[in-house]
């Protein structure tokens, strides 16, 4: 396992063959800021590169989850010119706005799953990455909102598009519309977080349970089911059937079931091998 770059926005600790990321800017209410949009793909890629994590847990410090976008991403003339031609300024903002949306996507893309867990606020853009994560948890002062529309926007990067697949699309377009928060009773009745922990002390201690679960199973089925799901969020099930059927020709081999049959039978927990780590192209 080689050793991680140090980041700014985040502490990282893998233990267990879990990676825990840890936003670590409390007294900025951990803002998204250009740190944070630059570091978290890297950081993802980083994890994914150069350790044996077979999940990753997504939590936070100090008062809130994240208090959202740091609104001097968009105040720098360089990145958001905001003179000359029009036309050529709305291509440059759009690309801009592509950017930060594949900043969150990455935690769709890495192969693990993600799992947020979320204390206090969990606000504007910060709602945009937790909708983005394979599943959400939280703690019961937990609250979320679509902050954006508060502020005279439309939110970007990503709510607006992955929530209705979480929740009930009415519920969702009141959210959208209102900018009001939903706290942590609400979001579990809704399915949007999986549980809910009276403290945050407990909400890690569960959370660490269920990664510790993920990991021990074999990492080419975990990595296949979350393909699986998010193929079939956005296509038919047709469409799903057939490349689930093409996925499972490729990549079925009776290995890891074998080794899983074997531990059963001497009542041992079955020890299977990692994925190849994800490099870039021609790395060493």
């Amino acid at each position: 396992m080689s050793e991680l770059a140090n980041y700014e926005s985040f502490d990282i600790e893998v233990k267990d063959q879990i990676a825990h990321v840890q936003f670590s800017r409390p007294e900025a209410l951990n803002t998204m800021n250009k740190a944070f949009w630059l570091e978290l793909p890297r950081c993802v890629q980083d994890i994914e590169a150069n350790t044996d994590a077979r999940v990753i847990v997504i939590s936070s410090t100090g008062k809130h989850f994240s208090a959202g976008m740091d609104l001097g991403v968009f105040s720098d003339p360089k990145s958001v010119p905001m003179s000359g031609d029009p036309g050529r300024m709305a291509e440059n903002l759009r690309r801009v706005v592509l950017q930060l949306q594949d900043t969150l996507t990455s935690l769709e893309r890495v192969r693990l799953p993600v799992l947020a867990a979320v204390h206090g606020g969990c606000i504007g853009g910060a709602l945009d990455l937790v909708c983005a994560a394979d599943s959400r948890y939280c703690t019961a002062d937990a609250y979320f909102t679509i902050k954006e529309t508060e502020l005279g926007m439309t939110a970007d990067v990503g709510t607006l598009q992955r929530l209705p697949k979480l929740m009930p699309e009415g519920v969702v377009r009141e959210l959208a519309y209102t900018g009001r928060k939903f706290g942590a009773e609400e979001a579990h009745r809704l399915g949007f977080v999986n549980t809910v922990y009276e403290s945050q002390e407990a909400m890690l201690e569960g959370v660490m349970a269920i990664a510790a679960q993920i990991a021990a199973n074999s990492p080419l089925a975990v990595t296949g089911c979350k393909e699986m799901i998010n193929f079939s969020r956005d296509h038919s099930v047709e469409d799903s059937l057939k490349y689930m059927a093409t996925w499972q020709s490729g990549m079925f081999r009776p290995t890891d079931m074998m080794k899983s049959f074997q531990a059963k039978a001497q009542k041992q927990a079955p020890v299977y091998d990692d994925l190849f780590p994800v490099k870039d192209l021609f790395s060493n």
